[in-house]
């Protein structure tokens, strides 16, 4: 049985004005996510990668092209796609119960016993049981990490987009988080396009691998990861990843020299 189609991105064109002249970002990318699939999106920077995932969740509009989420033109942010940026982007007076309802307090102007009994069990999830009064400044970047991922999920969105959520942790943390994310994709399942530079990293969460071109971006290669799920750390060391792992490397060194 096929699987539906959450997300579809059709000959889509990204230019935007600078003071030099327009910036072509991307350059005709076609591409589709099925419901649940878990995507993941190398190339180098500034090819375009968080502009895709700008125009999937309706924060700008296509140059030319179309993008399309559960079969509907994208024109504006949508309730059921979810965002975790770089940066947590947390309110800093506020506490982390109060960072994850805000999307409630934002979208309905209230907050209900229910939402804060939610907020609870997805900050549970997300192993910050306990830090539920905190504030921000209390809180590691990891931790604060966790909670932009709590904040994302408390509205239960089909589609999780992420834009490198990991990149500004130690190595150390960044392998933690990875494997945490695992757990709760693996859980819950939900559709993700998650943008990385991390070939390992890349290679460990997703279902498949896009890799995209010097800008302007489009696709140049769409693989499946030819490992099974559920995966833990012993997926690291496996020849299948290792051998998937120095591919994708070799294509992004030969398109950078080219």
């Amino acid at each position: 049985m096929a699987r539906l189609e959450a997300i579809r991105f059709t000959g889509v064109g990204q230019t935007f004005p600078t003071d030099a002249g327009p910036l072509r970002a991307l350059g005709g990318v076609s591409l589709t996510v099925a419901r649940h699939e878990f995507v993941a999106v190398l190339g180098p920077s500034g090819c375009g990668k968080s502009t895709l995932l700008r125009l999937a969740a309706g924060l700008i509009k296509p140059t030319s092209g179309e993008v399309a989420v559960f079969g509907r033109p994208v024109t504006e942010p949508r309730d059921d796609v979810g965002i975790v940026f770089q940066q947590p982007t947390l309110l800093p007076w506020a506490t982390v119960e109060d960072n994850v309802v805000f999307p409630a307090r934002h979208t309905r102007g209230r907050v209900s016993a229910e939402d804060r009994r939610q907020a609870r069990a997805i900050v549970g999830k997300v192993g910050l049981a306990g830090f539920e009064q905190r504030l921000p400044g209390e809180l590691s970047g990891g931790m604060q990490q966790r909670v932009g991922i709590a904040r994302a999920l408390f509205l239960n969105p089909d589609i999780l987009l992420m834009d490198e959520p990991f990149s500004a942790l130690d190595a150390l943390t960044r392998d933690a988080m990875g494997f945490e994310l695992l757990q709760l994709w693996q859980s819950s399942p939900k559709t993700v396009l998650f943008i990385t530079h991390s070939i390992p990293e890349a290679v460990l969460l997703a279902d498949r691998v896009v890799v995209m071109s010097e800008r302007p971006g489009h696709v140049i290669e769409d693989l499946p990861v030819p490992l099974g799920r559920p995966r833990d750390e012993t997926a690291l060391g496996t020849r299948a990843m290792q051998d998937y792992c120095a591919h994708l490397r070799g294509l992004l060194i030969k398109r950078k020299a080219a």
